[in-house]
């Protein structure tokens, strides 16, 4: 446990003493009607939204319940996700910004800071703010994070720590930092605990080592998933590796009871399939598919968006 423990704070020495450089984020220079500016240079917008009757009691419930219980960090972040469920991500960050500013050290406010910024194509902001997570949780032990719906089995999978190194990582390979990013998600696959997150950090561990051309490194990783692993919520990254692995067909993936979710991650991982398989105008045209549908905030949307943009 001590080993593990040390393997986790050395590896992020390698890029945490260098931060990125940012310029002003996208958005700051629109209406506030308007969300920000995709990376291929249309504004992004979010049609005004309900929360779900049972997502919107849940999350209320919560917030109250932290307040009187004197959590204010809690309240503070509850009601910030509260407003990113609504689709109002620059308000989101706002309120999160707040936050941090009467909680400076709190790592939980900077990790889900980042994760919107993400949303709002702000990269470099969002790195920063992973970044700036780590140092302050490291040496602490995790957090378990509660969701803003539970999942069938009521049990929460990801922690204040797989969570920061899964957006820090993502955030990494969307800017095409695949070295860092991998760096971020073998942190991530030291500190998962479950099936859920080590399955999720593979995937997306698996193609960034294809970006960077260690193809039987990747293959190893991909050796360690088995095709039946038992899984609550990341059963479409499950699937894609199984494709990757040649267990599954694309054609298995695919239905017409996907959500849109669903579709935004089968799509930019089937792409992805066929890219590095020779075939980049199939994977253009499904990249294509997946941008030209309305769930821009789902992270297999915005790499879609960053491969067109590439």
């Amino acid at each position: 446990m001590k080993t593990r423990f040390l393997s986790i704070i050395l590896l992020p020495i390698l890029f945490l003493s260098c931060e990125p450089q940012t310029s002003q984020p996208r958005f700051e220079s629109l209406p506030l009607s308007d969300q920000t500016i995709s990376l291929l240079g249309d504004t992004l917008k979010t049609a005004p939204q309900t929360l779900p009757e049972r997502l919107q009691i849940r999350i209320d419930s919560l917030s109250v319940e932290a307040l009187d219980d004197d959590r204010v960090i809690d309240h503070l972040i509850w009601e910030a996700r509260k407003v990113a469920y609504e689709g109002e991500y620059r308000q989101a960050v706002q309120l999160f910004t707040d936050a941090i500013h009467q909680f400076p050290e709190e790592p939980r406010l900077y990790r889900h800071r980042g994760h919107r910024y993400i949303t709002l194509r702000a990269f470099d902001l969002a790195i920063q703010d992973f970044q700036k997570a780590v140092r302050l949780f490291e040496g602490q032990q995790d957090i378990t994070e509660q969701d803003g719906l539970p999942n069938k089995q009521n049990t929460p999978l990801s922690s204040l720590q797989t969570n920061t190194w899964y957006h820090l990582g993502l955030a990494n390979y969307l800017k095409g930092e695949y070295e860092q990013a991998n760096l971020a998600y073998e942190n991530g696959l030291q500190v998962s605990t479950n099936n859920d997150m080590t399955v999720a950090f593979s995937y997306w561990k698996y193609m960034t080592l294809r970006k960077l051309g260690r193809d039987v490194e990747a293959g190893n990783l991909l050796e360690t998933i088995s095709p039946n692993m038992e899984l609550i919520e990341n059963t479409s990254y499950h699937e894609l590796l199984m494709v990757f692995k040649g267990i599954f067909t694309q054609e298995e993936l695919l239905s017409q009871e996907n959500s849109e979710l669903d579709n935004a991650t089968l799509g930019y991982g089937l792409g992805f399939w066929h890219d590095i398989n020779g075939r980049s105008e199939r994977a253009q045209k499904i990249w294509q598919q997946v941008y030209d549908s309305k769930n821009w905030a789902a992270f297999g949307y915005i790499a879609s968006e960053a491969e067109l943009a590439n």
